[in-house]
């Protein structure tokens, strides 16, 4: 049984480097993708962790490959396609703050089909986590709800992490159309507090929190930037702030959070209907500290930190 599953895009983030002698822009290759980063910080925690997603035949996505067998993360359910090309994300920051271009026209992560689903994988995880990204193209949209569905027949908590990015979809109205249509399935749900009214029609974060609540998720947790991060059930709430970090690099952030979450939640058997306030500060204070080692570190797959860092800060 592994305590995390995670469908979806895994890819390389191009971020600036630099210029290089003749002033041109320097980009380092950064292992990445908002899936593959939860179960980067879910293992480097010391939890189990299981790929499902699809990269290119060629140099990047054989460098992803290695990337997670490295991590200790099973990739039998990672397929390397010889008619796609593996996704590149080009990253700019500016005062440790991202913005994107993409080039996934298609990408490979778009290309996973249904029957591509490796089965035995998806009925032996506590956990199972998806994002938005592979809701945006077909056949993977197909393949991520079929994924989820059965993942929930086999019993696993169902995680979902919208992961909203502008460019990848065709217009704000389809991102809200198909980015909505997982929320029936989560058990356990996080949106940004950049997210909310996208996905609820709410901007203020509890009032979002509870629309999804009120929509059948168990938990949902909003990260809140500076100000940390609001978890909420029906039974509990609790708001817990990180320390103050020297900010290097935001690639990942999100993600590391949610990775230390979901480790803890499948190392306690948790689920949101056993969740005490108690319980639930120690988690998200243990989330915001894998976040806050992350974001002092450049790149998100490589920025993760281990469980004794972790462990030190707390």
């Amino acid at each position: 049984m592994v305590d995390v599953t995670a469908l979806g895009e895994v890819l390389i983030d191009f971020t600036p480097y630099g210029v290089s002698e003749g002033g041109q822009a320097l980009f380092e290759q950064n292992p990445g993708g908002a899936p593959a980063n939860v179960l980067a910080a879910v293992a480097r925690l010391g939890g189990t962790a299981a790929f499902i997603g699809k990269v290119g035949d060629d140099m990047h996505g054989k460098l992803l490959r290695e990337t997670l067998e490295k991590e200790g993360i099973d990739v039998q359910g990672m397929i390397e396609d010889p008619d796609y090309f593996t996704t590149l994300a080009f990253v700019a920051l500016k005062n440790g703050e991202r913005s994107f271009s993409f080039a996934r026209k298609p990408g490979a992560d778009t290309q996973l089909r249904k029957e591509e689903i490796p089965m035995g994988v998806i009925q032996n995880t506590k956990i199972f986590h998806c994002g938005s990204l592979s809701l945006t193209d077909e056949p993977a949209r197909s393949a991520t709800m079929y994924a989820v569905e059965e993942a929930k027949k086999a019993g696993a908590l169902i995680s979902y992490d919208p992961n909203y990015r502008p460019l990848l979809w065709n217009s704000e109205e389809e991102a809200k159309k198909y980015m909505r249509s997982m929320i029936p399935y989560a058990d356990i749900m996080k949106i940004s507090d950049e997210e909310t009214a996208l996905l609820t029609d709410c901007e203020d974060p509890r009032e979002a929190a509870e629309a999804l609540l009120n929509q059948g998720v168990g938990c949902v947790v909003v990260t809140l930037g500076g100000d940390g991060a609001l978890l909420k059930t029906k039974q509990i709430e609790v708001q817990e702030k990180g320390k103050t970090r020297q900010v290097v690099d935001t690639t990942g952030a999100g993600d590391s959070f949610w990775g230390g979450l979901l480790y803890q939640l499948a190392q306690n058997d948790e689920k949101p209907e056993t969740l005490t306030a108690e319980n639930a500060k120690v988690y998200v204070n243990f989330a915001n500290a894998v976040a806050g080692l992350c974001v002092e570190r450049r790149g998100a797959i490589p920025a993760m930190p281990a469980i004794e860092e972790v462990l030190k800060q707390l």
